[in-house]
């Protein structure tokens, strides 16, 4: 028997209480707030579980000296990474054209990086997910949320 399965009938009934008004502002809030600690993941350039990214490739033909940008600056922004709720979910999603982009990085598949280009192998390196961290933004959202609805 879990120990916190008390804590969670409770809990989900103050939730069940709520108006779906209410329920819709919850997902709403936990909804941005897991956008923000996956944007600051993707911005440390780690996975969800603390692991860092796979390094890039060296170019064969490029110019020598560091890369000067990090991976997947542009992904991170409002514009492509969207955070919506609704009466029971929320949601953390790439939308529009790089949802293809943000795919093929997450699960390492193959792709072309340009027309002409031959495909290429690219590394995992998951985008989006739930660590621990992201466990902890959920209760202390649904705790500091139903405190001043109560």
């Amino acid at each position: 028997m879990n120990e916190l399965e008390p804590f969670e009938t409770k809990l989900a009934g103050l939730i069940g209480n709520l108006s779906p008004q209410s329920r819709k502002a919850l997902a709403v809030t936990i909804a941005k707030r897991l956008r923000a600690s996956q944007q600051q993941n993707i911005k440390r350039q780690q996975a969800p579980d603390g692991t860092p990214y796979a390094p890039r490739k060296t170019q064969l033909r490029s110019k020598q000296g560091r890369i000067k940008r990090a991976m997947f600056t542009k992904l991170r922004t409002t514009r492509y990474l969207k955070s919506n709720g609704n009466n029971n979910t929320a949601v953390v999603e790439f939308v529009g054209r790089v949802k293809r982009m943000a795919e093929v990085h997450h699960y390492g598949l193959r792709d072309r990086p340009s027309v002409r280009s031959p495909e290429v192998r690219y590394e995992e390196r998951p985008l989006l997910g739930l660590g621990a961290d992201a466990f902890t933004i959920v209760e202390k959202t649904m705790i500091q949320y139903l405190s001043s609805e109560l």
